[in-house]
């Protein structure tokens, strides 16, 4: 279902995303990396967070499940994009940062434990991740796409699951796009 809406919405999401200024969360995240960082940009989207850090001077891989957001995303930042799940990622210690903005929240609650044990696994030890849910509650369906919305209580659960990974910071924000009144839950972790 989710899937599918990127697949035949992919253009419009990437034109709704692209030029998002998200240069606070990107100074967030990239202040706690070395110089030339290996990151991973795991459900890229657009490719705009990639793009970013890459002219940051990082090193950057990226992924998306959708085909049609993995072209999009190539064209736009010039990277090489992979399309796969979080399923697929098989990695050991390989990121020094992990940067999941806006695209764990499609995972489905029953399966985020797992995932999250297996990004955790790629993150290098002392290794950052910064992760984004909308603000609520459980799981929903909203135009064709299924999300499980996180607040505090929910997201320390889930932490739960994964004790190799400690909380650096745990805030709110506003929807950056100027049509959007949404509250996001964001969490910058590091792994023990």
């Amino acid at each position: 279902m989710t899937l599918n809406y990127y697949q035949n919405n992919a253009q419009n999401f990437f034109d709704g995303t692209v030029n998002v200024d998200m240069s606070a969360l990107y100074e967030t995240f990239t202040f706690h990396l070395p110089q030339g960082a290996k990151i991973l940009d795991a459900g890229c989207g657009s490719g705009r967070d990639a793009k970013a850090f890459h002219e940051m001077g990082y090193q950057v891989e990226a992924f998306d499940a959708s085909s049609e957001m993995v072209a999009l995303a190539i064209q736009h930042s010039g990277l090489s994009v992979q399309q796969m799940t979080f399923a697929d990622v098989d990695a050991k210690e390989k990121y020094d940062g992990i940067w999941c903005c806006a695209s764990l929240l499609h995972v489905p609650a029953q399966e985020l434990p797992t995932v999250m044990q297996n990004l955790t696994t790629a993150l290098k030890p002392d290794g950052i991740w910064y992760v984004s849910f909308k603000y609520g509650d459980g799981e929903r369906e909203k135009d064709g796409r299924k999300f499980t919305d996180m607040n505090e209580a929910s997201f320390l659960a889930l932490l739960e699951t994964t004790p190799e990974v400690e909380i650096e910071s745990l805030w709110t924000t506003q929807d950056k796009r100027p049509e959007r009144d949404e509250i996001w839950l964001n969490a910058l972790l590091r792994k023990r």
